[in-house]
């Protein structure tokens, strides 16, 4: 068993001033994650600010001073912190409409979101808006944090009004596990400590919460998937006819003497070693960055994929994805555009836009083009095929970004359906 302590990757989403920084700053802080001296810089900023005498701990997560200084988030804050149970990565995500697609990139690689709302106001347009896109990215894990239940009286009855009306809208998105939590990041109630308040709930604190959730399910352990990065071929004499195909396994695990299937071009061999820097492994699994050598000689470049016979993905020039629009300049469907999914990189077109997403009705759209933030429907055409799962069963080999042929720059990513 490995001492290596199991890492959760969490985001925190709720409109404007629902408290994610305040919850954010009442982790660190009960936690005891952060320095002196940084609890001293912003018991200053509070001060000078005219607070109440109390530390403003939502001050912990504005990373930049412009922010800091119109009083709103707007990039995506990356905070990182550990107990020793877990550690963590949090990535605070703005609340408005127009940040959507900073939410699309944090929530990509998050095994859990925390939607925050103000108890309050209850379930708003933002709180569907970010549990769509927490579902459509595939976060497995869902918590509903209740938060400011010091405003209503720590009244329960709120609190489940609340948890019922957002689990009926949840379950409409087929949304995964699913957890409600009330609490106060202003008091601490129920974030780190259970607090005096809320002696009716009956479960734990949101960072027991954080540090208990189960997450090795989220990596698929059954699909072998390993896109070839580099073909290895040292020139020194001694290893003179050593091959090996150096990669990380994305999904699934290999052991030596495993029968692969290479694709696109569907040649067979068998796994002879398995290479690492501190020697060879009997068995190796994702997220593990190895070197597999075969037992044939076979032309095998950057960008094909090894997979098991028993468990094959799709190869294909066309598909179908959810895509969200990342670029301020709209989609052009007379520019040419590249796709890069896993390893390999290949010219592509749009065949057709099926429709948008109004991701505060959640109602489909009729559209001719996709303008910044959009997620739509699209289907699509490559020029060389790719090795393709659904988004929803490989987050790794059903997801792509795309990438303007002209500037370079990633204007989309998308997630095959």
């Amino acid at each position: 068993m490995s001492h290596t302590k199991q890492l959760l990757r969490f985001i925190t989403a709720g409109s404007v001033d629902d408290g994610k920084s305040t919850l954010i700053g009442r982790l660190l802080h009960d936690s005891k994650s952060i320095f002196e001296d940084q609890l001293s810089a912003i018991a200053r900023t509070s001060e000078r600010r005219g607070g109440t005498g109390a530390v403003d701990l939502s001050l912990l997560t504005d990373g930049l001073q412009a922010e800091r200084e119109q009083g709103i988030t707007i990039d995506v804050a990356y905070r990182y912190f550990a107990t020793p149970r877990r550690k963590f990565i949090i990535g605070d995500t703005p609340g408005h409409e127009q940040y959507t697609r900073n939410m699309v990139t944090a929530a990509s690689t998050a095994n859990l979101a925390i939607i925050l709302v103000d108890a309050r106001k209850g379930v708003l347009t933002q709180t569907r808006r970010h549990t769509f896109i927490a579902t459509l990215l595939g976060v497995p894990h869902i918590v509903l944090a209740v938060n400011k239940m010091d405003m209503v009286g720590y009244a329960q009855e709120t609190f489940e009004a609340i948890c019922a009306e957002y689990r009926a809208f949840a379950a409409q998105l087929g949304a995964h596990e699913l957890t409600c939590i009330p609490i106060s990041a202003l008091n601490g109630d129920m974030v780190v400590e259970r607090g005096e308040n809320l002696a009716w709930y009956q479960g734990n604190p949101l960072l027991e919460l954080l540090e208990n959730v189960m997450i090795d399910h989220d990596i698929n352990t059954t699909d072998f998937r390993y896109p070839v990065q580099w073909v290895c071929r040292p020139m020194t004499s001694e290893h003179h006819d050593f091959r090996g195909y150096m990669g990380r396994i994305e999904s699934g695990e290999i052991a030596p003497g495993d029968e692969i299937v290479i694709l696109p071009s569907g040649r067979t061999s068998r796994v002879k070693e398995i290479v690492t820097y501190d020697g060879n492994l009997q068995h190796a699994g994702a997220p593990k960055s190895v070197t597999l050598t075969l037992t044939d000689e076979i032309d095998i470049s950057r960008g094909d994929m090894f997979v098991k016979p028993a468990r094959m993905p799709r190869v294909a020039k066309e598909f179908e994805a959810m895509l969200c629009w990342l670029s301020e300049a709209p989609l052009d469907l007379n520019r040419k555009y590249f796709i890069k999914h896993t390893t390999r990189v290949v010219k592509c077109l749009f065949a057709r836009l099926d429709y948008r997403v109004d991701v505060n009705t959640l109602e489909q759209q009729d559209t001719v083009t996709l303008q910044m933030n959009d997620i739509a429907r699209v289907a699509m055409k490559v020029q060389q095929p790719l090795v393709l799962d659904s988004y929803g069963n490989n987050r790794s080999t059903g997801s792509f970004i795309v990438i303007d042929e002209a500037t370079n720059n990633t204007v989309a990513a998308g997630m095959m359906v």
